[in-house]
């Protein structure tokens, strides 16, 4: 058994390992590998030890999850019905004002369901929904901030990779973590509707020269062909999300299976609208790329919960976390506060594995329910995508836009009131946990 100072060590090494830049899924085998062979007074025992883990993971028939979800988002990325989603919402939306963000919105909030990735959602209506904001004279800094700060839907609206994460690393189940993510989702969308409503209505110069009315009637003259094409692109992928978390919800699929039958579906919506072989295969080796840093990052994270677990490291936390007072609203804070320093710097599947071995034991002793404490977590990892200095939202933005005007700086002032709005819904489900519990506890 460790020790305070083993486990003090630990802790230092890994966080010192990733300050020098090395790779997180290096950083938690090397301090797995050596810590396990400092307790155990054997190379080869760590070692054999790390094997059977390794082994035990990768046998995991919950691991193929993150692959299928992944190549259901690439598919359906690669056929261009995301473009096709964001017309057609727009044109629904078209007595709204702010009516070109608040379609950003929605689109992300579905695309996301569908990615599962916020990053990818960032790059894809950077792409979709800037130049269309510019051409009708948005005010940037709300085009930018729309597009960014809306991205952490597809983090949050199921199925999401961080929620299989951490289902993973939590021994939780992943179909319970989907389902208790659809209320919060939908709830933070509401409350983006609103904010941009809002916005529009107090500065409707900021959404347009049209005002706050939206799109110029022009816009919505189009080919019959080629309105049906798009409504039934945007269709297909609504339908998918609903025959894959209804699926779930009612039993008929496990998670695994639901992203096989998710996959077919967009493969099938793909060779409908178009995709090549060629197109096909890059999705395929895209997939491959995305997965398997993610499944490499899986294994190492199920060693270093081992270590936690062998090295007393886990009590060592909370009881260092128990001493600081006895309310588990200021416990739960210093959590958030952690996950916003660590979202400047790293990506949100490192700070799951970092992070939730220790926070959600701790959340249980001090009463969580762990499905509410995973959507906590979840909101406020991605409220650390938009943090200044390293929001990695605001860094995908402005990678896909080659507009000189939008700076880092721009980008990070139009995000502030969606990080506050994320903020907001971290003290929401605190304060009321049935928001996630109530639909599992249907299941």
């Amino acid at each position: 058994m460790g020790s305070p100072e083993f486990a003090l060590a630990i802790i230092a090494i890994l966080i010192g390992l990733i300050l020098c830049s090395v790779p997180v899924v290096i950083a938690l085998g090397l301090c797995s590998f050596f810590g396990l062979a400092y307790l155990t007074g054997s190379l080869d025992i760590a070692g054999s030890l790390l094997a059977n883990t390794t082994y035990e993971a990768i046998r995991d028939y919950v691991f193929a999850v993150i692959p299928l979800f992944v190549l259901m988002g690439e598919f359906i990325a690669r056929s261009g019905t995301a473009t096709d989603l964001y017309n057609l919402i727009n044109r629904g939306l078209k007595r709204l004002p702010g009516r070109l963000a608040l379609a950003t919105v929605v689109g992300n909030a579905v695309f996301g369901a569908v990615t599962g990735v916020s990053i990818a959602s960032a790059a894809a209506f950077s792409r979709i929904a800037y130049p269309q904001m510019v051409k009708h004279n948005y005010d940037k800094a709300a085009a930018l901030g729309s597009i960014a700060g809306s991205a952490s839907l597809g983090m949050l609206i199921p199925p999401s990779v961080l929620l299989i994460v951490w289902g993973v690393i939590s021994e939780q189940s992943i179909g319970r973590l989907f389902v208790a993510g659809v209320i919060p989702g939908l709830v933070l969308t509401g409350m983006f509707f609103i904010f941009i409503i809002g916005f529009a209505l107090l500065k409707p110069e900021a959404f347009g020269e049209t005002g706050a009315s939206g799109l110029p009637d022009e816009l919505d003259t189009r080919d019959p062909a080629e309105a049906r094409r798009e409504k039934l692109g945007g269709l297909g992928v609504c339908g998918l999300i609903v025959i894959v978390l209804g699926g779930i919800w009612f039993g008929v699929f496990t998670p695994t299976e639901a992203a096989g039958v998710g996959v077919l579906l967009a493969l099938a919506m793909a060779v409908l609208k178009g995709v090549n072989l060629r197109g096909l295969g890059e999705a395929v080796l895209e997939t491959g790329r995305i997965s398997a840093p993610l499944l490499f990052l899986l294994i190492t994270a199920q060693m270093y919960s081992r270590l936690l677990a062998l090295g007393g490291i886990t009590n060592f936390i909370q009881d260092l976390f128990l001493n600081l007072g006895d309310s588990p609203f200021l416990i739960l804070a210093i959590m958030v506060a952690v996950w916003f320093v660590l979202g400047m710097f790293i990506d949100s599947v490192s700070i799951i594995l970092l992070t939730v071995p220790m926070f959600a034991p701790l959340a249980s002793t001090l009463g969580y329910d762990p499905l509410a404490f995973a959507i906590m977590g979840i909101v406020a990892i991605e409220a650390g995508l938009l943090t200044p200095p390293l929001g990695l939202c605001v860094y995908t933005v402005k990678s896909c836009v080659s507009d000189p005007d939008a700076t880092l700086a721009l980008i990070f002032k139009g995000s502030i009131p969606y990080w506050i709005i994320l903020i907001l819904l971290v003290v929401l489900v605190a304060n009321f946990p049935a928001m996630a519990t109530f639909l599992p506890s249907l299941m």
